[in-house]
């Protein structure tokens, strides 16, 4: 998500004067008392935003210089209004800009970068954030009435899709703690490879899984060189990278059997891009970029067959407020280790996050492709 951001600097009342006209476009207010206006604490606020856009806006919030109740209202509102389209281009970000459009920023060695960053922060966090299962993806709400329930339902329609059959064999495509690789070894009979580049993940996972026919492995997908009945990737496209799409379809048709299925799950974006928002790759995911669904149909032609094609994006709103809501209830026991800078950068993450569903500026497929 990128917010509209000016090429000058501005400071005072002639800096608040335009935040104001900005964010009139979206009906929202400075010091306006709703709900989802925005109360500020430091003047130098406006500048920063109106220079450094999306990225000053993100890191004016976790220095505490502004504040809003219904932080993910707020953005709703910035993004229906459109206002991250009326960009005016400044140095900084015309660089990170530049370093998406001609560098491959997931590499091996940087595609190490998010696990460290993000996946590894401290399985502690995600226990007490994410459902039973620890499932770090969209979960399936149309009975469900509860997250466990939810990615219960999630991961279920995941092995249906799939035919999954007792004694078939599964690659795991970005496992992460092992939800999918234990659910269809336990539930389908399954026998599941699943592969990360996270330790904690696999640490994590591989206690999980004991006991079932799951080998859990630190591998880079690219290494992949077996072939399996099934493959399934949940929320690990978005760190593959646009110049990587066709080699990614290519590692999953080359490990697909004749006759086989492939899930993939992504979130995704209504325009083809080439770099992330600044805040968002410096502080949460590093290196990641959300395809769309041309990039996705030109990096898979003439390897698959696209069998179904859905879009949960509303689930993920929900998904991610039952995630919130954990986080804050939980917090009491996680404030001593992770601070409370942290805790508004965690919480300025997931609210933007839901509000990039809730106003559909990002969506999340769920499909399925048979090998052409």
């Amino acid at each position: 998500m990128s917010v509209a951001k000016g090429s000058f600097q501005s400071s005072g009342d002639a800096g608040k004067e335009q935040a104001q006209k900005i964010l009139f476009l979206a009906d929202v207010k400075i010091e306006g008392g709703r709900e989802w206006d925005i109360t500020v604490h430091n003047d130098r606020f406006y500048s920063r935003v109106l220079r450094q856009g999306s990225l000053g806006l993100g890191e004016s919030y976790v220095d505490g210089w502004w504040d809003c109740p219904a932080l993910d209202q707020l953005f709703t509102r910035i993004l229906s209004a459109k206002l991250d389209e009326k960009p005016a281009w400044n140095l900084r970000l015309l660089l990170h800009w530049l370093a998406g459009a001609f560098l491959n920023r997931q590499t091996r060695r940087r595609a190490k970068s998010v696990s460290e960053k993000h996946y590894d922060l401290g399985n502690d966090l995600y226990q007490r954030m994410l459902d039973r299962r620890m499932v770090y993806s969209c979960g399936r709400w149309e009975h469900a009435s509860s997250l466990d329930e939810a990615q219960e339902a999630k991961l279920d329609f995941v092995c249906r899709q799939l035919r999954l059959r007792p004694g078939m064999t599964l690659l795991d495509i970005g496992c992460g703690w092992g939800s999918l690789a234990r659910y269809a070894a336990e539930k389908y009979g399954a026998k599941v490879v699943g592969i990360t580049i996270s330790r904690a993940q696999k640490e994590w996972a591989q206690r999980s899984c004991q006991g079932l026919p799951v080998e859990i492995r630190l591998q880079d997908y690219r290494d992949v060189t077996e072939t399996f009945d099934r493959v399934a990737s949940l929320g690990m496209f978005e760190h593959v990278g646009y110049k990587n799409y066709r080699r990614f379809f290519e590692v999953a048709r080359r490990a697909l059997r004749p006759g086989g299925f492939f899930y993939l799950s992504t979130i995704g974006s209504n325009r083809s891009a080439r770099s992330t928002d600044p805040w968002i790759d410096r502080y949460i995911f590093p290196n990641s970029h959300l395809p769309s669904a041309a990039q996705m149909t030109a990096a898979m032609d003439g390897l698959f067959v696209v069998e179904d094609w859905q879009n949960w994006a509303s689930d993920y709103d929900r998904t991610i407020g039952a995630w919130f809501q954990n986080f804050q209830t939980h917090w009491k026991n996680l404030q001593s280790r992770y601070g409370e800078r942290f805790y508004r950068m965690w919480k300025y993450y997931l609210m933007v996050s839901a509000a990039c569903f809730r106003s559909r500026k990002n969506q999340v497929w769920q499909i399925l492709l048979a090998p052409q």
